[in-house]
């Protein structure tokens, strides 16, 4: 071949081998991409400490061990994170700010949502926790007077309708109905504690940065985590199968700290609206994960209220659009 002969245009052709050719994942797929797998990934959080409890572990416990696991993962983001500082000057009182904010959106959250997984099945824990968008609404209507608008209130119509039904679908299934609405008041109470928390991060989180901010306030309650586990278990409580850690490990790094990282990518490139209604996968995800390592039930019934609910939230969540 005279390859020496050929124009420069045909040479780039011949040297372009079919992997260069290849399309690449726009900005956009990407951050849709990790906006699923982080939704799947907090959603199977229920999946990890319903298959941990049946081996003996309390909550406090497997709290504690699961942010212990996750713990250096976010130490090293924070010490990271803290040699560029893009976001101006943060105060001490800042630094305190977030690590509250941390201590009630993490540890009080997460508390909350382990005690409530003792007694309810996945699939419904994960619905419950879903209308924390609803809640933000509620939350600032009621604290800040932001007028709710048709559209929102019909989408809390929506939703906890939904919720209404699936509520039915498990005390139906239940033996002893008290301990459904004692987890299902659980993990509301985790769901409004995560709105608080939202509503209370969103001036810290520009001012310090969104990695930051997650890993300082990670950093908190895992402090409080771990010291109300010294404080109210002794050093033997550690003595677990090791099923348990296990699941924990799995726990802290495919439940916790990748899906943060991932969900964080997905804001910075979606935004936060657009993530937000991609991530409505989590809960169908906990349903038929629920179904498939758990034996746990799936109704029609079950399955139409959950569309209620996803349908509520995504309707409540969705902004106008511009006009053009």
């Amino acid at each position: 071949m005279q390859w020496r002969n050929l124009p420069m245009s045909s040479l780039a052709n011949v040297s372009s081998s079919p992997i260069a050719a290849m399309p690449r994942l726009s900005g956009s797929a990407i951050g849709i991409l990790f906006a699923v797998l982080a939704a799947i990934g907090f959603s199977f959080k229920a999946i990890l400490v319903k298959l941990a409890y049946p081996y003996g572990v309390d909550t406090v416990t497997l709290l504690a061990l699961r942010m212990a696991f996750a713990l250096p993962v976010f130490a090293l983001i924070w010490l990271r994170e803290s040699r560029h500082e893009t976001h101006g000057t943060v105060t001490r009182r800042d630094w305190i700010a977030v690590g509250a904010i941390g201590v009630l959106g993490y540890y009080g959250s997460s508390y909350l949502d382990f005690l409530g997984l003792q007694y309810i099945s996945a699939g419904l824990e994960r619905l419950i926790l879903y209308v924390y968008p609803t809640l933000v609404l509620l939350i600032s209507w009621l604290a800040f007077g932001r007028r709710i608008g048709a559209r929102e209130v019909v989408a809390l119509f929506v939703c906890y309708v939904g919720i209404a039904g699936v509520f039915a679908h498990d005390l139906a299934q239940a033996g002893d109905k008290a301990t459904v609405l004692l987890g299902g008041g659980l993990v509301f109470a985790s769901a409004l504690t995560y709105a608080v928390y939202l509503i209370g991060s969103g001036r810290y989180v520009v001012r310090v940065g969104a990695m930051r901010f997650t890993a300082h306030a990670m950093l908190c309650a895992t402090a409080v985590v771990l010291l109300q586990f010294f404080v109210m278990r002794p050093l033997s409580a550690l003595d677990l199968p090791w099923q348990v850690y296990g699941l924990s490990i799995a726990m802290a790094l495919f439940s916790t700290v990748l899906p943060t990282i991932m969900l964080s990518s997905a804001i910075r490139r979606l935004g936060s609206s657009q993530a937000s209604l991609v991530g409505s996968v989590g809960p169908v995800a906990t349903i038929f994960l629920g179904w498939w390592l758990l034996d746990e039930s799936v109704s029609a019934m079950q399955l139409a209220a959950a569309a209620l609910v996803l349908g509520g939230v995504a309707f409540a969540s969705r902004q106008k659009s511009a006009p053009r």
